[in-house]
């Protein structure tokens, strides 16, 4: 494991006036304790985690690893535990390894204990797979590359591989020791469903590979083993809702439910957009604005009762970002700059649990200046009141 001292890394945002406070009611401040490297496979791409904490205060992050590249056939599963509040991490353990690439992984814990882990398969290095396939004067390098990716590619016969294609959820009703096989769920978003005050579950997302590509949520009341249909959500006035991507949603302390949204229509693209509803799911408000670019989000409740949204920033500054909200998500703080010494634009998808009132560990996806493959990064950071 590798980190900044706290001083160093403090000063260098001090220095770029990156180190912000919130604004209004929370204007609390923060600071940053530890930034740090987890990953200990250091030669595999690991990329999309989802952090969550277990009722037992156990910390669990599941990511899409063994990979080569940010897109390749080689995308398993992977799931690493924390017993001290992420100091230290347990070895990678595969939990999902089907014949083509599994991708963004998502985990919650329900109100029964059960844990429940989300992904999807894709077949978007096929472009890429021909291309290497038809270089000609290849290098050993270039040779071996094709090689695996051909054999990757073989695990199915020719014809087969797009059966395969789906959203998915794995179930374990033990604590992670065992899971069952893949099924399939309605839709997909990075960081999955969350878990509402009566313990339904509600899964905002996509439902990709299927004709139409419609945008919405579904719900399950027997803990996850079956959902409901998907109901679509509203669409901006002017808005195409194919070019909505990757939501996540959070019950606030009011009840009302939030869901927003990583915007790619020409109209605020690239920021957030957020939907929210006051009935319980009956109904959701057209889609608005909150003035945040960044992308894709993850929501949590505090235990103060505020919402907390975290973010990736690929753009200067280079990192992951958080904001607060006191009013139940109607308005959103100035930025938390919780890292900004990105090398590329190839990070993000930072999700984060509050360890202890105020204090937090955020968890992303990075490839760094000194490795091609990206590695799972870790901040523990807190508010200052």
């Amino acid at each position: 494991m590798t980190s900044m001292p706290r001083r160093t890394f403090l000063g260098t945002l001090g220095a770029l006036g990156l180190v912000q406070p919130a604004k209004g009611a929370t204007d609390t401040g923060f600071e940053v304790h530890e930034l740090k490297t987890i990953s200990l496979q250091r030669d595999r791409y690991h990329g999309w985690p989802t952090l969550v904490q277990r009722k037992s205060g156990e910390l669990l992050v599941v990511c899409s690893g063994g990979r080569e590249s940010h897109v390749c056939p080689f995308g398993r599963v992977e799931l690493i535990r924390s017993a001290d509040h992420g100091q230290t991490w347990s070895y990678a353990r595969t939990i999902l390894d089907g014949p083509i690439d599994d991708r963004d992984a998502g985990i919650v814990e329900t109100a029964q204990g059960t844990l429940l882990v989300t992904t999807f398969t894709s077949l978007a290095y096929e472009p890429e797979l021909k291309k290497i396939t038809a270089t000609q004067n290849e290098t050993d390098a270039a040779a071996s590359r094709r090689q695996r990716w051909e054999a990757a590619h073989r695990r199915l016969p020719e014809g087969r591989h797009a059966e395969h294609l789906g959203c998915w959820m794995l179930r374990s009703d033990d604590d992670g020791l065992n899971w069952s096989a893949a099924y399939r769920v309605p839709v997909n978003s990075p960081h999955g469903p969350i878990t509402l005050a009566d313990g339904t579950l509600f899964y905002a997302g996509v439902a990709l590979w299927e004709p139409g590509r419609r945008v919405g949520y579904c719900t399950s009341s027997d803990d996850g083993r079956t959902w409901s249909d998907l109901t679509e959500l509203p669409v901006r006035a002017g808005d195409d809702g194919s070019k909505y991507h990757e939501l996540h949603a959070v019950q606030a302390a009011d009840g009302r439910i939030l869901v927003q949204i990583r915007n790619h229509n020409s109209v605020n693209s690239g920021e957030t957009l957020q939907t929210h509803s006051t009935d319980g799911g009956r109904t959701f408000s057209e889609p608005r604005s909150i003035g945040v670019w960044g992308l894709p989000s993850h929501l949590l409740k505090l235990s103060d009762g505020r919402l907390l949204m975290t973010y990736g920033h690929r753009r200067a500054p280079l990192g992951n970002q958080a904001r607060l909200s006191d009013d139940h998500g109607q308005t959103w703080s100035a930025p938390l700059i919780i890292s900004s010494d990105g090398s590329s634009g190839d990070l993000g998808y930072p999700s984060t649990a509050e360890i202890a009132p105020g204090r937090f560990v955020t968890m992303w996806y990075e490839r760094l200046t000194n490795n091609p493959f990206a590695q799972l990064r870790q901040a523990t950071w807190s508010l200052r009141s």
